[in-house]
This record gives C-alpha cells, sequence and structure tokens, in this order.
C-alpha cells in the first residue's frame, strides 16, 4: 500500500513570516495538525509546524492568560520562531510500512509528502495509515474473521486454510500473515471471509480445528466472538 494513494491532498502552508495565530486559525477551519512552512523566493518547504508546536509556544507554563492575551501573543509570535526544521519527508512511492516506521522512530504523527521536483503533494498521517490498516482488517457484517497458528512451511495457509474455505464456499476478502510474537517455527495468519453460509461455519469451525490451531473466530452476521487459542 502507498503513500499516494492513503495521503490527504490539497495541502495548505503557512509562511515563516505569519503568526501562531494565523497557524491556529488555518488548522482548526480545515481540521489539520501539519502545516508545511513555506518562504517566499525558495522553492520547496523550509519547515512544520505542528499542533504540537502552538500548543507548547501559545501559551508559557505557569502564566494565566485570558482570551484577550492569549490572542494578543500569539498574533506576535512569528511561525519561523517555532517551527521545526530540517523537515522530514517522504516520496509518494513509500509504503505505508515505512513510513510507519519512520513516524514510530522519530515520534511524529505525520510527515509531508514531497515529489521529486521537492514540491509538496500531501501530507501523510497516524490516522491515515490506520484508516488504511482498517480497510484491510475490518469487514462489514456479512463476513467472519479467522485467525490461526500455522506451522512456517510452504503450503500451511493456501492448502490448509484457503483450501477448507472454498471448499465450504466462501470466499477470500483477504489474508494477513506474521511472525511478530510467533513462537518458533510458526507465524500466524488471519483471514477475513465473506459469502459463507451461516449454517456451514460450526463444520467449518470442525474442520479448522483438526487441520491446524485456531486461534479465534469473528462472526459479523451474529456480532459474536469465539476464542479458542493463544
Amino acid at each position: 500500500m502507498l503513500v499516494k494513494n492513503w495521503m490527504s491532498k490539497g495541502v495548505m502552508a503557512i509562511g515563516v513570516d505569519d503568526s501562531i495565530y494565523h497557524a491556529i486559525e488555518l488548522q482548526k477551519k480545515y481540521d489539520i495538525h501539519i502545516l508545511p512552512v513555506i518562504k517566499k523566493g525558495k522553492a520547496g518547504i523550509v519547515g512544520i509546524v505542528t499542533d504540537r508546536d502552538i500548543k507548547r509556544a501559545s501559551v508559557p507554563d505557569g502564566i494565566p492568560l485570558d482570551i484577550h492575551e492569549a490572542v494578543y501573543l500569539t498574533s506576535k509570535i512569528k511561525v519561523k520562531s517555532i517551527m521545526t526544521f530540517p523537515v522530514i519527508t517522504v516520496p509518494p512511492d513509500h509504503t505505508l510500512q515505512e513510513t510507519a516506521e519512520i513516524l514510530t522512530k522519530n515520534d511524529i504523527s505525520g510527515v509531508p509528502v514531497v515529489d521529486d521536483k521537492g514540491q509538496v503533494v500531501g501530507i501523510i498521517t497516524q490516522r491515515d495509515i490506520l484508516r488504511a490498516l482498517l480497510s484491510v482488517i475490518t469487514m462489514d457484517n456479512t463476513g467472519y474473521q479467522f485467525a490461526f497458528k500455522v506451522k512456517d512451511q510452504p503450503g500451511a495457509v493456501s492448502d490448509e486454510l484457503v483450501k477448507v474455505i472454498h471448499d465450504h464456499d466462501g470466499r477470500i476478502a483477504s489474508i494477513v500473515t506474521s511472525y511478530k510474537k510467533a513462537p518458533i517455527g510458526y507465524r500466524y495468519a488471519y483471514i477475513q471471509v465473506y459469502n459463507l453460509d451461516p449454517e456451514k461455519l460450526p463444520q467449518l469451525i470442525e474442520v479448522f480445528k483438526k487441520k491446524t490451531s485456531l486461534l479465534y473466530v469473528v462472526d459479523s452476521i451474529q456480532d459474536k466472538k469465539e476464542i479458542y487459542g493463544e
């Protein structure tokens, strides 16, 4: 899954000499948390301002301010004095996994997406990545999710699991496998299934139990969850 397919486009930018107050107005109006900062006469972006930067600079710790004082203060402080630079960016063809690793490593909520000419073409955030993940791992109320611990060997998923699902007239929406926290020699498999006759579900579960380690089943049709193992 690539950044360019999940990033937010139509990016709103702010100038280095604009005030924090203007940045706050843009964030509220457009519901954005990251503002690329540009400078007249210079190509590309020179920094970014996040809601974290603004909160840190708007009201100094231990100094109580009323609304008028806060507005006055934020109108006097310029963006260039609080922006973050140099800027961490990613290209449009970065994968979401690569981007998630960058966000986690740098403890940031998002980054600008920059093309090969240095122009900002979007913003990718943790929220966008989570939205992409949910599109893969969630089902509507017409499907099932099965979780398994399978041996790490060829055919463990396709022969032991997929074939059984097809034999019961089910259709597969997605398959995700992972070695994270799996015992040595095993991996976890998560399969989203739809078009499965609910009356065939008990029979399918019994077949799975005989063939491999079935961990749980989420039945979205009846809003039920059965846990079988860890």
